[in-house]
């Protein structure tokens, strides 16, 4: 059963004939998505202050932007969650999430530094992996001049970011020299061959299609063959253990509802302390719409609660 706040909302973009995103060029679904937030998203909380960065990366430079939390300290180091953007690998940026950032930085306690990845087509896979293990290594190192505690550093994103915040705690666990505390996993892409039986049920009616997901992934891949690769499916790594704690949200009417589950059983499996919350009634992409949906609220608190328990003194 639909929460009747997320049916009003389909049936809302329904009425208004609004276009689906795989019609789009790129161009125009950047603007689209980044239009629709004024719609959906509450107004921007305040925050302790905001701040434009860039982190070198292997594709040139990664623009980053950093919240510290309403009340913190200037002068104390604060730890700090890097968090991916949503958004298909193909659109989002830094201004489509920076309500939730603020939200996430608020709730939790902590710094917040949203990374502006590479995206296709313009940058095919895997440079936007590239760009998050960079920016996150970045990060660690300018701890000290960014007010922020290395040893206290959790990763995060939704969808496309989601599968981002995997990919980089398991890039960061075989590399051995970046201690991560949690990753936060909202909704996340884990399987790029997308077999799983949720693709098929819900892959219509509920404003991410399998049509659309095809768009996103053919935008950002372009060999088969990369489907296997772990950095784009990281449910296929074929040893899952020793990963930081991992909080995975999904939901109930979302394409992707399926692979977030393996995902998290799997590092349950593998000896990882997992935590798996699904919201039943509602759709991909509803943390965001706090406006118009009471739950994704709900969710972010949810979100905010498991960073600030991860990275407690």
């Amino acid at each position: 059963m639909m929460h009747p706040q997320t049916r009003a909302l389909l049936k809302l973009i329904e009425e208004r004939n609004l276009p689906p995103t795989h019609t789009l060029t790129p161009e125009v679904a950047r603007n689209m998505y980044r239009e629709r937030r004024f719609f959906t998203q509450p107004e921007p909380p305040q925050v302790g202050s905001v701040q434009e960065l860039s982190a070198p990366g292997p594709h040139g430079n990664i623009p980053l932007r950093l919240y510290r939390p309403r009340g913190s300290s200037p002068d104390v180091r604060l730890a700090a969650l890097v968090y991916y953007h949503g958004g298909g690998w193909v659109i989002g940026d830094l201004d489509t999430h920076d309500v939730l950032c603020r939200e996430l930085a608020n709730g939790a306690g902590c710094a917040v530094v949203s990374v502006d990845y590479r995206m296709g087509p313009e940058h095919r896979f895997p440079a936007a992996v590239d760009d998050c293990i960079a920016a996150t290594y970045w990060i660690a190192r300018n701890a000290g001049s960014l007010g922020i505690d290395a040893t206290r550093m959790a990763v995060g994103g939704d969808s496309a970011g989601g599968n981002l915040a995997a990919v980089v705690s398991i890039a960061a666990r075989d590399a051995g020299d970046l201690p991560i505390a949690l990753q936060l996993l909202i909704y996340p892409a884990t399987d790029m061959r997308r077999g799983a039986p949720s693709h098929t049920t819900n892959g219509q009616g509920y404003m991410l299609t399998s049509d659309t997901m095809t768009y996103f992934h053919d935008h950002y891949i372009d060999d088969p063959k990369h489907d296997l690769d772990w950095r784009a499916s990281p449910l296929l790594h074929d040893d899952l253990s020793k990963l930081p704690p991992a909080f995975v949200i999904t939901a109930g009417f979302d394409p992707l509802r399926d692979e977030g589950l393996q995902y998290a059983h799997k590092l349950s499996e593998a000896g990882n302390r997992a935590t798996h919350v699904c919201f039943e009634r509602q759709i991909h992409g509803f943390i965001t719409m706090g406006r118009v949906i009471d739950e994704a609220n709900a969710a972010v608190a949810m979100c905010a609660a498991s960073v600030r328990a991860a990275l407690a003194d």
